[in-house]
């Protein structure tokens, strides 16, 4: 689904794990179709931005319908982005016992992970928990393959460059609040050899895909 604001002629495409919490919410903000009401939940229930404005895939066929729009995207450091899938999700959201596979014991992975057991299982985690999936998906396939298809692309640590430009392009006041944040950190260096390669051979090529905007720690 790509977050349109029809108002103002913006277009998002959200990607997972990549502020697109903070970035809905400001969007929300410009929507006059969205209630005061609505608005109003944001902070103490995340999840309302992302009922009202789901994260789908890229399509490149719906996503040339808004040609002529201010067009943009928001990625993030694959390897903090996949840090804080565990610290966020796993670790403190708990996501896994919510999923129905592991309440009812049909996924053969432990519900309670520490990081090395998690990332070395990712992939089956990726099959068993829907929601693991979805965030753990590389970030072309929400941005699409074409970068150059935006008129620009911010990095996570650009959001005020982000609330300056939807001011200009929609002449009002935008802020981008910090939501979702995640209250701990995982240092990539703590984690055990194995666990730090099969990061590495996963995330290589998302490095290579952001090239202009990311370089891997491990060049």
């Amino acid at each position: 689904m790509v977050v349109a604001v029809d108002a103002h002629k913006v277009a998002y495409m959200a990607v997972p794990k990549a502020a697109c919490s903070s970035v809905k919410a400001a969007l929300a903000t410009l929507d006059p179709h969205v209630s005061g009401e609505t608005k109003a939940c944001f902070e103490t229930d995340v999840m309302a931005v992302h009922r009202l404005y789901p994260t789908r895939r890229h399509s490149a066929e719906r996503w040339r319908g808004y040609r002529g729009w201010f067009r943009f995207t928001v990625v993030r450091d694959p390897l903090q982005r996949m840090l804080s899938l565990y610290t966020d999700l796993i670790a403190g959201r708990r996501i896994l016992h919510d999923s129905a596979n592991f309440q009812r014991g049909r996924a053969p992975l432990p519900q309670d992970p520490g990081p090395d057991e998690f990332f070395l299982n990712l992939a089956g985690y990726m099959q068993w928990a829907s929601a693991v999936k979805h965030h753990a998906l590389p970030m072309r396939l929400f941005t699409g393959p074409d970068l150059d298809a935006y008129d620009r692309v911010y990095r996570t640590g650009e959001l005020d460059e982000l609330s300056d430009d939807l001011g200009r392009v929609t002449g009002r006041a935008v802020t981008v609040p910090r939501l979702n944040e995640s209250r701990t950190r995982l240092d990539f260096a703590a984690l055990r050899a194995e666990t730090r390669a099969a990061l590495r051979a996963r995330l290589d090529p998302e490095y290579m895909f952001l090239g202009d905007y990311f370089a891997p720690p491990w060049s």
